[in-house]
């Protein structure tokens, strides 16, 4: 499938690009956020991160038909903050995540992220990390299983699923996704297996697991956003309520006044906070978008920024 970037108007100018700013697109992926961003800067500089090396190679490839005002940088987006500063720079006006797998990993049948295609379990995003979805299945203690298929994948089933796991792979290793899948519909009572894929939320815990999604996640909202320059805004799409309470939270923390006693003396800029919301309503995409995009229906955005 084609990859389509999911709310990329409403992303990219929610950042009110200035064409000599400074931009950072966290997860560039196959670069449709990152080309678009790319055309409003023409003095500034945009600097795009992935963990993903065939992501920057395809990237860089359109990148360079529109400009050379980029830099890519294979690396987490937790480790933003010190590839910025080892370049010099300190702050920046603005940055966009569009969070979770993108579609060509998804559709790369032999990543194993997905529970259509018969692959390896891998489902790492940096296929250069060792561990994988083949080791957590495999290796982790049974209550491990169950503490991040509830936690993760909020799996009303975790227990039995993990069970069944646990007697399978006694047996031999479970090595592919459609072993798993089957494996996981043992664990799942039959009148549960209508609607939505029995599989998707075990998988969905998996990656978590595998990429450390919301450990990185919660350290690079509070990290980045100490980062944007007054005036600089931060676009974050996600696209499961775990993700979604994460960012929500933290910027409510960022742009909530602390509580205070009633009769503590304080002048009303005492109580100004140094960012506030753009978007107070979620962001969700439109009809035209749904129908041409099913998988921007999950998605939600929410956009921050810094005024002081």
């Amino acid at each position: 499938m084609e990859h389509i970037s999911i709310m990329l108007k409403e992303t990219v100018e929610g950042l009110a690009p200035r064409s000599d700013g400074v931009y950072v697109d966290g997860t560039l992926g196959r670069g449709g956020h990152s080309s678009y961003l790319l055309s409003f800067i023409k003095e500034g500089k945009l600097y795009a991160f992935d963990q993903d090396r065939q992501a920057i190679i395809e990237s860089d490839q359109r990148l360079a038909k529109i400009s050379d005002r980029y830099e890519l940088i294979h690396d987490n987006f937790i480790h933003i903050p010190q590839q910025l500063r080892s370049r010099g720079i300190f702050e920046v006006d603005g940055m966009m995540f569009d969070l979770g797998v993108s579609s060509p990993q998804f559709d790369d049948g032999e990543r194993g992220f997905s529970y259509h295609y018969d692959a390896r379990l891998d489902m790492r995003m940096n296929q250069e990390q060792a561990l994988d979805a083949y080791y957590v299945v495999n290796n982790y203690s049974k209550e491990d299983l169950i503490r991040i298929f509830y936690k993760y994948g909020e799996e009303s089933f975790a227990k039995s699923i993990a069970q069944r796991i646990e007697v399978h792979r006694q047996q031999k290793p479970i090595e592919t996704t459609l072993e798993l899948v089957d494996i996981i519909k043992e664990g799942i009572p039959k009148k549960f297996h209508a609607g939505k894929h029995p599989a998707r939320k075990v998988f969905q815990a998996l990656r978590i697991e595998v990429n450390h999604e919301l450990d990185v996640l919660e350290q690079m909202l509070e990290e980045c956003l100490d980062m944007l320059a007054v005036g600089g805004r931060m676009s974050v799409i996600t696209f499961h309520s775990l993700e979604d309470r994460m960012v929500k939270e933290s910027f409510a923390r960022r742009t909530t006044p602390p509580k205070l006693p009633k009769n503590v003396p304080l002048l009303a800029k005492d109580m100004e906070c140094n960012y506030r919301l753009v978007n107070r309503k979620v962001i969700v995409a439109d009809e035209e978008e749904l129908e041409a995009n099913p998988r921007s229906r999950s998605a939600k955005l929410r956009i921050i920024e810094r005024i002081k």
